[in-house]
């Protein structure tokens, strides 16, 4: 274990993934010295985990590799409860939903983590020992580990203490709650390692501290940085909301392109964190950021490696042939009909009707209602110039009669005035 342990912490501090930390020299014995037993938590606050939630899975997986055990834990207990924001308290949601939650993002990471072997993950979920415990024995034998002043310092906290709205019983105990989790899971298990998002530090603390106390030991944390963009915005959100795992969410085909529209001053950054790549391949992209921008070579590996990872080689393949075949790179007749869709959701759009005879609006009138022209006028001098197309086909007739068989998966036409202005048109009938 001494050389992949070296290497393991070396690659996690060459990744910046490692904003705070209880003691490195410490965290090195202890890879070096065998294969450590760690978890990370995920709190089931929505039915799906977002890429934010990435940075975490990721990471663990990365150390599973290297031969530690992971214990992936869903919070049933702390997803009922909620980690409190620094804004304002968070909406209890019902039993039942948080219990359905927890079976779905239990799906979400599997795939992630192998659960065979000497190192085999295994789920846990924290409802297994909160539930049965009494209220009295929480208070005695975990509260009583707590003191009130520290618990107060912790930023979401201390933000809410000195806010109008102030902060409820509740939420003031998550911290005692994941604190108990690892006193449990150290017991159970034997484990010695947490991490979690820089953001979560000081529940990360809690859980040493009260293991400290409680058992006499010393075990380890870190955190890893929450993930902004260059511009300082916050990584977990786009304009939209969370970028979702759940394709049901977020289409695998909107998934792919958030990274392939990575700024360049971010791809970098998101690579080290995100990719399994090599430092070596690593820095070539990031030469190639520099040397060829336009080409964003270091945004398709990225997307490439996460849409597989996330949704699988077939997914990632279909979502790169849309891509490509939007542009004239491919054929639109050949995507499945989900795909061709999920592809065409953020273009321009028009809506046109199937007439009794069969027949649909002529080209120049579609390239004006979608605004691919300005006018029918502009339209036609568009198609006289050789610049207008239609599901990848050059028009070279204005008055080109369209019909059910020009149909894109029974309901879609696609447009492109030039080599990169689209558009799509959706097709109901009368």
């Amino acid at each position: 274990m001494s050389d992949g342990a070296n290497d393991l912490l070396d690659d996690l501090l060459w990744r910046d993934l490692i904003a705070h930390s209880t003691d490195l020299g410490a965290l090195r014995e202890a890879f070096d010295a065998g294969p450590i037993t760690f978890y990370v938590g995920f709190d089931p606050t929505a039915p799906s985990l977002h890429h934010g939630h990435l940075v975490q899975v990721i990471t663990a997986r990365r150390l599973q590799q290297a031969g530690h055990r992971p214990l992936a834990l869903v919070g049933g207990s702390t997803g009922l409860i909620g980690d409190p924001k620094p804004t304002s308290e968070r909406v209890l949601n019902p039993p039942e939903v948080v219990a359905g939650w927890v079976e779905g993002i239990k799906a979400q990471i599997q795939p992630f983590l192998s659960f065979e072997g000497d190192n085999g993950a295994v789920m846990v979920n924290n409802l297994d020992w909160t539930a049965p415990m009494s209220a009295i024995d929480f208070l005695r034998d975990i509260g009583k580990h707590f003191r009130v002043n520290k618990m107060i310092t912790k930023d979401a906290v201390a933000a809410r203490l000195h806010s109008e709205q102030g902060i409820s019983y509740t939420e003031f105990s998550y911290q005692i709650l994941q604190g108990l989790d690892f006193l449990e899971l150290h017991r159970r298990y034997g484990c010695t390692l947490q991490f979690g998002g820089s953001d979560q530090w000081g529940n990360l603390t809690a859980g040493l501290d009260l293991i400290h106390r409680a058992e006499g030991a010393g075990v380890h944390a870190f955190a890893t940085p929450l993930l902004t963009r260059s511009d300082g915005t916050k990584f977990g959100k786009t304009e939209g909301g969370a970028l979702w795992l759940d394709p049901g969410l977020t289409s695998p085909y909107a998934f792919y392109q958030f990274w392939v529209n990575t700024d360049d001053r971010d791809v970098v950054t998101y690579l080290k964190v995100l990719s399994f790549r090599s430092r070596a391949e690593i820095e070539e992209l990031a030469e190639a950021v520099e040397a060829r921008p336009a080409a964003r070579e270091a945004q398709r590996a990225l997307a490439d490696e996460l849409t597989a990872l996330v949704h699988g080689e077939a997914e990632r393949d279909a979502v790169v042939a849309a891509s490509q075949a939007l542009f004239g790179k491919g054929s639109l007749a050949d995507l499945p009909g989900d795909t061709l869709a999920a592809s065409l959701a953020e273009l321009p759009r028009a809506t046109a009707t199937l007439a009794a005879d069969g027949t649909l609006p002529a080209v120049v009138d579609l390239l004006a209602e979608t605004g691919l022209s300005p006018s029918r006028s502009a339209a036609r001098r568009a198609i006289a110039e050789g610049g207008a197309y239609l599901n990848n086909h050059r028009v070279t007739d204005e008055a080109q009669v369209l019909g059910e068989a020009d149909l894109l998966a029974g309901r879609w036409l696609v447009l492109r005035r030039g080599k990169r202005n689209l558009a799509a048109v959706e097709v109901t009938r009368g």
